[in-house]
């Protein structure tokens, strides 16, 4: 039955020339091993008649090294195909992950499991295909080896076949929903465990250990039934393949013996045979291949899930000086928003919580779709969060992260952004690994800022970035960006009076409606507008 990831796994395939080369070679292998039994069964015949004949020795010797030599380049092959599929793979997800945005409606931890693990497994559908068809096409050619050795033989072979291919059936049925399960309950699980791996400090201040232990282990029941039905399935396969293997061979040694003794066959033949026999049994032997590629299969329904997400759709923005927003709305969020702020102009946008501030800030820099109206801006945008995450190997290329700048356009980022005093007390300054940077909140808001001015935008917007920053601070760091950004358009979501005071234009949203615009000191006489910032105290 067909899955949402089976076309998926197919362009896998399909992308990369490798799988023929190990294709190609595994016939080659293949070939060897189906020739080999034979050729032993003429070393054998040539040895028990006392003569040596050094065409046979050669011939078996050069099928052995075939099928040896075929092996190991195989191996070779798998690897570099599996990690180059799975890379794909990955960098494919990432992208669209990017693209979907924040908030996801992927859990965090899930993405990470469908990125790690899925991936993983998914990448490598082709050598499984492969290994599956290798198999299957040395079945038949050990059936084709037995009737030329004896058709009665052949015939033994083939009452096994339907049981053979019956007992493949079931294990792929039965494997299919339990190892689906068991990759989305793991992916449930690692969601939950990033969760709270990210909340530490406070799960142990509220002293709730044991219960939040109880939440990320919740699924774990589920995973163990998953878990535990696999490896039911896998467990009946191994006991009825371990019966049935013997039993074709004992089957088909049995009609040798007949043969020999009616001098059909020789001794060389019944072993011949008996290897024959062995290879074409080789798919029920293939149950790890076979749990494998339904395991693949999730995996790739669980990417094809995130892929056919389709990415929020941005605001069209249409060229023009300054920025403004003419009957702009987000579900949930903002209400016909039409606004204007001048090239050039420093706006504050202010409200109580949960009036949409930091969606409008969204929607200015290009972070949020719209659902109607239209976004007018011109130039680059540079944008700095309340809590930024920082990325890179060292604090320098975190703030010239996404960028070609270079040192000197680094540290004037870093000056402007009034964080420089600090990096260069580090013990590498800017070559500081980031991981070994003690950075408080502010230090943290800073380095972010200062990797949206090294952008060096047209239009820089400020989400709260300055939160952690004491007022004295906060004033420098103003300076500075009139100094180092000049002209440009600045937008700043605040809950300060002090910084909506130095706004050149004040946007003050309530529930998700702008209730006015001004300056800070024309709407300062509106009472409601002083709650913004004093609680209605």
């Amino acid at each position: 039955m067909a899955k949402p990831g089976d076309a998926l796994l197919f362009s896998v395939v399909r992308r990369d020339h490798r799988p023929w080369l190990l294709l190609l070679n595994a016939a080659i292998a293949t070939t060897g091993g189906l020739l080999l039994p034979a050729a032993l069964a003429d070393a054998v015949d040539m040895a028990l008649g006392g003569t040596f004949v050094l065409v046979t020795v050669l011939w078996l010797l050069l099928l052995a090294g075939t099928e040896i030599v075929g092996d190991a380049i195989g191996i070779v092959l798998a690897a570099t195909i599996t990690s180059r599929a799975t890379a794909w793979l990955r960098r494919r997800l990432a992208r669209h992950l990017l693209a979907v945005g924040h908030p996801s409606p992927f859990a965090a931890g899930d993405a990470v499991s469908r990125m790690t693990g899925d991936c993983g497994n998914a990448g490598g559908i082709a050598v499984t295909l492969i290994t599956l068809l290798v198999t299957a096409v040395s079945s038949v050619g050990a059936v084709v080896a037995l009737a030329l050795l004896d058709w009665r033989l052949a015939a033994v072979f083939a009452v096994s076949v339907p049981l053979a291919m019956l007992l493949v059936r079931t294990h792929m049925q039965l494997t299919a929903d339990d190892v689906l399960t068991y990759q989305e309950v793991s992916g449930e699980v690692s969601a939950r465990l990033l969760d709270s791996v990210s909340g530490l400090r406070t799960i142990a201040a509220a002293g709730i250990a044991d219960r939040e232990t109880n939440r990320v282990l919740q699924p774990l029941p589920r995973l163990a039934a998953a878990g535990a039905g696999m490896w039911r399935t896998q467990a009946k396969m191994m006991w009825r393949a371990g019966l049935l293997l013997p039993a074709v061979e004992v089957a088909v040694l049995t009609a040798a013996g007949f043969g020999v003794l009616e001098g059909r066959l020789s001794p060389g033949d019944v072993l011949a045979a008996l290897g024959y026999a062995a290879l074409g049994m080789g798919v029920v032997g293939q149950i790890p291949q076979l749990t494998a590629l339904e395991r693949t299969r999730a995996s790739a329904t669980r990417i094809a899930e995130v892929l056919d997400t389709p990415p929020p759709a941005r605001p069209a923005v249409v060229p023009g000086s300054g920025i403004e927003l003419r009957n702009v709305s987000v579900d949930g969020a903002l209400h016909d928003v039409s606004i204007t702020i001048p090239e050039g102009a420093f706006a504050a946008i202010v409200g109580s919580s949960g009036a949409g501030k930091s969606t409008l800030a969204a929607v200015l820099g290009g972070l949020s779709a719209v659902d109607s109206g239209t976004v007018v801006r011109d130039g680059e945008v540079g944008y700095a969060f309340e809590r930024p995450a920082l990325l890179g190997a060292t604090i320098g290329r975190s703030i010239g992260y996404g960028t070609d700048a270079d040192e000197a356009q680094v540290r004037d980022a870093a000056v402007a952004a009034q964080v420089h005093d600090v990096l260069i007390r580090l013990p590498q300054g800017y070559e500081t690994p980031l991981a070994d940077a003690p950075l408080s909140g502010g230090e943290a808001q800073r380095i972010g800022l200062a990797r949206a001015i090294v952008r060096d935008p047209a239009v820089l917007v400020l989400d709260d970035a300055t939160a952690s920053l004491d007022t004295v601070t906060e004033a420098k760091v103003d300076a500075a960006l009139t100094t180092a950004l000049p002209g440009r358009t600045r937008v700043v979501v605040t809950h300060r009076p002090a910084t909506a005071a130095r706004a050149d234009l004040v946007v003050w949203l309530e529930d998700g409606r702008v209730r006015g615009t001004g300056t800070h000191q024309e709407l300062w006489d509106d009472e409601d507008y002083r709650a913004v910032f004093t609680g209605g105290e």
